[in-house]
Formats: structure tokens, C-alpha cells, sequence
């Protein structure tokens, strides 16, 4: 093993070590590349599942910062190591299976859930040198794997025998599958521009991260990638204030744990998601050389993304269902609709004139239609007339959200 391979790349320096150390153990070519990718696979969800450790420590952290409070500090220093004790709380803790379940889809809903967010590692490149497996169809496999997610949730609900969880199921019907679509119609931008729905070659696409020509998408994305996730303010599907927990409330024990650690996972990989395709995935200075620095630039890109994720879940309010449903049906997807039809006309029009020509084209269109979008709904704002009801007026206050519809009773 050269040293300086080791040093540049040494996850694609020790996969070359163990194939020859197999092949001379007698493994023939197809099986020693079985095995590698067993191992590749083990390792890169073990540490995914530990990885989430960390991130619910520090998104409790973060968020007790942001609302004035400590948040975990009693259990090690700054409670670095509170994870670990709720993890062994759960390990131990009884589990406790309600009278009149459905057995197959109540147990199989927690491995479905967890399930359905690990397989999304698989097709995100964390350098130019290490892909688990690409994909010529990655975007397509992206929403199939989020709509499994959704059909874990559904199974929960239905298989509990709980009126609470199958409300927070039907919600979760609504809310998930519904913000998939302005999410879907974003993808097929990026999708256009690289000519491919291969990860790999979005990235290889990106000489200039597609976020400085795709502001306003980029936006969409975000936005919609919260919901599709059910986090704070989208976070009807659990909502403890009126569902007590939502679709997990009759679990208990390891299986409550995985459906917590599926949700704080989720949120970073949905960072990862967003970096591989608006801000250039593991590109960056010196990747070349040592394709090391692949994975590094990949995890601080994605790291920024989650906290604004983090920050968002920490200082909004949660909406209404009915106010998050108008968002999505009344705005993102028709300005997502909008944006990917206007992208593609100007961005095919302007083709024979260079790529720098078609990108601005394309960005002049994301901030045209962003400045529009932003008139508008400061128009409806500015304009919204409540139905006066009762034999006099009086005045009355407006609905803190431009999309909602409360109706003040005389």
C-alpha cells in the first residue's frame, strides 16, 4: 500500500488492499467485490445510527440556546453524554405491545422508518472516489425511498388500533406526499441541467454549485424537504400538543427509540441531499489531490444546511393543517411549477450561446419569479377582507398568516 495513496484517499487505499488480500486468499473477482460492499454497507450504517448520537445531543443544545435554556447538562461534560444514556434507557425500558394491535404492521413500521433513511446513503457520492452505488436513476430512487418512509408512518397508525395515531397517519398521507411534489418538480431542474439523474454526475455537473442559479429553487427544495419530513413548523404528523406523539404513541421501548432516531437522522440526511445537489457535493479546493478532502467538504456543507434546519425547528411556531396544506397547494407548487417551466424555456432558448449565458438566464428567471412571489403575498396580505358577521362591525384583528382563513364570530 503506497503511503501517499493512503494519505490522499485512504478509504479507496484499504478497499484496494482488502481486494487483492482476498484474491489471494483464492476469492474470485466477483465475490471479493460482494464482500467489500457488505462491509461498506455495515460500516456506513453503524456509523450513520451512531452519528445520530451526536446530532441529538447538539440539536437539543442548539435549541435550548435559541429558546433561553440550557438543554442537556447534568450527564457528562456540557451533557456531551446524555445520548448515551437515554440509548442504554431504551435499550432496558419494558416494551409494552397494547391489546387489539395488528401485529405485521405495527412491529415492521419503527424498521421500515429507520430503513427507509439509511438507504438514501447508498446513492450519496461522498467523493470523487467513494460512491456506495451509483445509480443512473438515484432521483427517481430518492422519492421511492421517501414514500416507503410515509408508508412506514401510515403502518404505524393503522396498525395501533389508536384513533390519535391513525389521525397523525392520515395527516402524514396529506402532508408527506403532498410537499413531494413542488420538491419533485425542483429536482428536475438540476435533473435537465446535468442531463442526468445520476448523483455523481450532478455533482461532476456543478463546475458552479446550481444554488447560485437556482436561488429561488434551492428555496422550494429546503422548504419542502422540512415538511416531506415533518419537522418543526410541518410537524402535524407528530404533533404532541394535540396528538399526544402522533403515530408512535403506543410504542414503546427500542421501537419508540427508532422512530426518534429515524426523525434526527432524516434531518441530516436531508442536508446531505440538498448539499449533493445544489451545493456542488463533496467539490471543492484540492479535492484532486487528495479526494479526502471530498468527504470533509461534504460534511461542513451539510452541517449548515442542518443547523438552519435546527434553527427553523427552534423559533417557529407550528402551523395549522389547514394553513400548511395552502402553502403547499397555493404557493410552492404552483411557483415550483412555474419556476421549472420558465428554467427550462430560457435555459433551452439560450443554449447556443454558452453555458455562462443559459445559467443567467436561468438565475434572472429564480429572482424574478422569487420578487414576484414575495409582491404577491404581501398584495393578499395587505388585502385580506374578513367577512363581517353580527349587526354592527368592529374591528378586528388580522390572521397572523397570510394563508389562513379564520373567521371572526360575532
Amino acid at each position: 500500500m503506497d503511503f501517499f495513496d493512503f494519505i490522499s484517499d485512504p478509504i479507496l487505499a484499504i478497499s484496494k488492499w482488502l481486494f487483492e488480500l482476498l484474491n489471494g486468499w483464492g476469492v474470485t473477482a466477483d465475490w471479493s467485490n460482494f464482500i467489500l460492499y457488505f462491509i461498506g454497507a455495515a460500516l456506513l450504517g453503524t456509523s450513520a445510527l451512531l452519528l445520530t448520537l451526536i446530532f441529538i445531543w447538539a440539536e437539543r443544545k442548539i435549541i435550548g440556546r435559541l429558546q433561553d435554556r440550557y438543554g442537556p447538562n447534568q450527564v457528562g461534560p456540557w451533557g456531551i453524554f446524555q445520548s448515551v444514556a437515554d440509548m442504554v434507557k431504551i435499550f432496558i425500558k419494558e416494551h409494552i405491545i397494547p391489546y387489539g394491535v395488528d401485529p405485521v404492521p405495527y412491529h415492521l413500521a419503527p424498521i421500515i422508518i429507520v430503513a427507509s433513511v439509511l438507504i438514501v446513503w447508498a446513492i450519496i457520492p461522498f467523493s470523487n472516489s467513494l460512491t456506495e452505488t451509483n445509480l443512473n436513476v438515484a432521483v427517481i430512487f430518492l422519492l421511492a425511498v421517501g414514500g416507503i418512509g410515509e408508508l412506514g408512518i401510515m403502518m404505524a397508525g393503522w396498525g395501533s388500533n389508536n384513533k390519535y395515531a391513525l389521525i397523525s397517519a392520515f395527516r402524514a398521507s396529506a402532508q408527506m406526499i403532498s410537499y413531494e411534489i413542488p420538491m419533485a418538480i425542483v429536482l428536475l431542474i438540476p435533473v435537465l441541467l446535468s442531463s442526468s439523474m445520476a448523483m455523481d454526475d450532478i455533482v461532476n455537473a456543478q463546475k458552479m454549485p446550481f444554488i447560485l442559479i437556482l436561488l429561488f429553487g434551492a428555496l422550494i427544495f429546503f422548504i419542502a424537504s422540512i415538511a416531506e419530513n415533518g419537522r418543526a413548523p410541518f410537524d402535524l404528523a407528530e404533533a404532541e400538543s394535540e396528538l399526544v406523539a402522533g403515530f408512535n404513541i403506543e410504542y414503546s421501548g427500542l421501537k419508540f427509540g427508532m422512530f426518534y432516531v429515524a426523525d434526527f437522522l432524516r434531518a441530516f440526511t436531508s442536508a446531505l441531499i440538498f448539499s449533493t445537489i445544489f451545493l456542488g457535493g463533496w467539490r471543492g479546493p484540492g479535492v484532486e489531490t487528495f479526494p479526502i478532502l471530498g468527504g470533509l467538504y461534504l460534511t461542513l456543507k451539510s452541517l449548515v444546511i442542518w443547523f438552519l434546519g435546527v434553527w427553523i425547528r427552534g423559533s417557529f411556531p407550528r402551523y395549522r393543517i389547514d394553513q400548511m396544506m395552502n402553502i403547499n397547494w397555493k404557493f410552492l407548487t404552483p411557483v415550483s411549477l412555474a419556476l421549472f417551466m420558465l428554467a427550462i424555456f430560457f435555459g433551452k432558448l439560450f443554449e447556443n450561446y454558452g453555458q455562462n449565458i443559459q445559467y443567467l438566464s436561468i438565475l434572472i428567471i429564480n429572482l424574478g419569479l422569487f420578487f414576484i412571489s414575495l409582491k404577491l403575498i404581501n398584495r393578499k396580505e395587505d388585502n385580506l377582507e374578513i367577512p363581517e358577521i353580527g349587526l354592527r362591525s368592529r374591528p378586528v384583528a388580522k390572521p397572523d398568516n397570510l394563508f389562513s382563513k379564520d373567521i371572526s364570530r360575532g
